[in-house]
């Protein structure tokens, strides 16, 4: 059937979508774009996609950094402050301890880590630290947040831990102990070293 216009309608009398209106079915996907944003084009011919960033080290692998990075702290704090805790009273036992823990830990976990990637029990377990979304190295500035942010983190996992059990199974997954909702706290990532090392092979290769 044919209007005076010329256009072709269908049995059911809807007409075909006019360049003014709506694309037709199919035409994209609903997004935040709008409800018919265009859709991906497709990848230049001869062109790599670019790599994707690693995804994050195992939860197993990160908690026993951490343990190794306590550890490790602890006992350099203990040698440091063993010649003069005989001598001390109670609150000067307990500066010696965390004077030196501090300022371990400080020389671990920014320092170290942006000379070479991560602290030394992050080193023994084959994590690295990156920057997002880039996946490159930290800043100063950032692994300073990250320390303090984990300086208030650490010591709350066993209240987190507790607070699970006293909720219920289940009630709180075991991931959040750790992220409690921040997966990449400052924007900072652990990845294991062979996926960053596969990461910048490609990178390398897309340029």
């Amino acid at each position: 059937m044919t209007t005076s216009r010329g256009h072709r309608r269908t049995r059911s009398g809807s007409r075909p979508a006019s360049p003014g209106g709506p694309p037709p079915s199919g035409y994209g996907r609903p997004g935040p774009a709008g409800p018919y944003a265009h859709p991906a084009l497709p990848p230049v011919p001869g062109q790599r996609a670019a790599p994707r960033v690693p995804p994050r080290a195992g939860d197993m692998r990160r908690y026993l950094a951490v343990a190794l990075d306590c550890y490790l702290c602890l006992v350099t704090a203990g040698l440091l402050a063993r010649p003069y805790v005989d001598t001390a009273t109670v609150p000067e036992a307990a500066g010696l301890l965390i004077g030196p823990a501090l300022a371990f830990s400080f020389l671990n976990q920014v320092v170290l880590t942006a000379v070479v990637g991560g602290g030394a029990g992050k080193l023994i377990m084959g994590i690295r630290v990156i920057g997002l979304p880039d996946a490159g190295r930290p800043g100063p500035r950032q692994l300073v947040r990250r320390w303090l942010y984990g300086l208030c983190r650490v010591p709350l996992q066993p209240w987190y831990v507790l607070r699970s059990y006293l909720a219920g199974p289940g009630a709180l997954p075991l991931s959040t102990f750790w992220t409690s909702g921040h997966t990449d706290p400052v924007g900072l990532r652990q990845v294991r070293h062979s996926d960053l090392a596969a990461h910048r092979n490609a990178a390398a290769g897309h340029l």
